[in-house]
């Protein structure tokens, strides 16, 4: 089940990588139906919080109508930064899928685990590495694309 959900997050993560963004994508997922879709979009919109997971998050608080996704799971191709980790804590997400790694700025797992900190008032269960050959693939041909240049 992961797999199918994490290979749409990859097609995702496809749509940034064709804009020449940093290739993440995020979905997330209610009762077996994607309700949010995400891509990379710093560069495209100049602005610092267009992560895949905090425009994933808002379309599917639009497509519920309101803020709380409980019981819904984000799937995303790269563990999440701190700013995305804290919107995930403060949306209410059930549950994180995530890819690839991030040694340098992951706050899921690489660096601290802010999702599943017992001081917040929310704890994430969390699900690493799936598929995570196929989402660092993409990441590492993007960076060497860009030394290239």
């Amino acid at each position: 089940m992961h797999k199918k959900f994490m290979l749409e997050a990859i097609k995702e993560a496809r749509k940034a990588l064709a804009l020449k963004e940093v290739p993440v994508g995020a979905i997330v997922v209610l009762d077996d139906k994607v309700i949010g879709r995400g891509h990379n979009l710093v560069e495209t919109m100049n602005d610092p919080t267009s992560h895949a997971e905090i425009i994933a998050i808002k379309d599917a608080a639009r497509q519920l109508g309101h803020w709380r996704l409980t019981n819904s799971t984000l799937y995303v191709t790269l563990e999440p930064c701190p700013m995305c980790a804290g919107a995930i804590v403060n949306s209410r997400l059930k549950r994180l899928v995530f890819g690839a790694y991030d040694s340098k700025s992951g706050a899921i797992s690489s660096l601290m685990n802010l999702v599943q900190d017992k001081r917040l008032n929310h704890f994430v269960d969390v699900y690493d590495g799936i598929c995570q050959k196929e989402c660092a693939r993409l990441l590492q041909e993007f960076f060497r694309g860009l030394r290239q240049e």
